[in-house]
């Protein structure tokens, strides 16, 4: 029996009120956003305070966040993911508990778990580009800065930050592909994202060949518009004499 296609699936009523399967992928697509842009805010966030402890002066703070960075890069994502979705909330207080299990709903407090598991897992990985880059610079530019009076606080704001980012952008450009892709891990756990609205467009139309393609093409989409936006960011930036003309470190 020969396949028929339906390339125009997406078009078709899902049964469901007036709706179409477009905007079941719409809504995934909506959802994937938002999953990869809060994990990726607390990777950031948390990433920098980490990498700036790992190359502190301070033997404890360097250990603490090594420490960080063992251990969430050597579990599995989809082990953290699972820990923050049905482990954590048991050792919440009550009534925040309370308020988790019965006041949000399912696809919120999936949403939330899997946003904090992906930044928590991402951010170990923009500690390690971050003390890269900081380390990468020439150690007279900071201790010229101690020279002239400025405090440790100083140094990392004005001085070392600024440049170390410079230096990290073709890196942080692939830790935010990553960070968006694995935002697909997060239908696991019940968030109607992309992955998880195509499997189920899939079931309802029969369809697979078409929905997996257009996925395919919506997550190719996504990844070369970051890509090209941390490629403006790499030539707008580029420090001359520490990143070549490929925008490279």
């Amino acid at each position: 029996m020969g396949y028929t296609w339906n390339w125009g699936v997406l078009f078709d009523q899902t049964g469901v009120g007036s709706q179409i399967y477009l905007q079941w992928m719409l809504a995934g697509i909506g959802w994937l956003f938002v999953i990869g842009g809060i994990a990726w805010t607390i990777a950031m966030a948390l990433g920098t305070v980490l990498g700036i402890m790992r190359t502190l002066p301070s033997v404890g703070s360097q250990r603490l966040a090594a420490l960080y960075v063992t251990l969430f890069r050597n579990v599995p994502l989809l082990v953290q993911l699972f820990i923050w979705y049905y482990v954590v909330p048991n050792f919440l207080p009550d009534s925040v508990k309370n308020w988790w299990y019965y006041d949000l709903t399912p696809n919120t407090s999936a949403l939330i778990s899997a946003a904090i598991g992906l930044g928590l897992f991402t951010a170990a990985r923009v500690c390690e580009q971050v003390r890269t880059g900081i380390q990468s610079l020439p150690r007279g530019q900071t201790q010229a800065a101690y020279a002239l009076g400025f405090t440790t606080r100083q140094v990392y704001r004005i001085v070392l930050l600024p440049q170390a980012f410079r230096v990290i952008l073709p890196p942080l450009g692939s830790e935010l592909t990553n960070c968006f892709k694995n935002a697909s891990i997060a239908s696991l756990v019940g968030v109607a994202e992309l992955i998880s609205q195509t499997k189920t467009i899939a079931e309802y139309s029969q369809s697979n060949f078409e929905i997996y393609t257009y996925a395919t093409i919506v997550y190719v989409v996504i990844n070369m518009v970051l890509f090209a936006f941390m490629a403006f960011l790499e030539r707008r930036y580029r420090i001359p004499g520490l990143m070549n003309e490929k925008g490279q470190s």
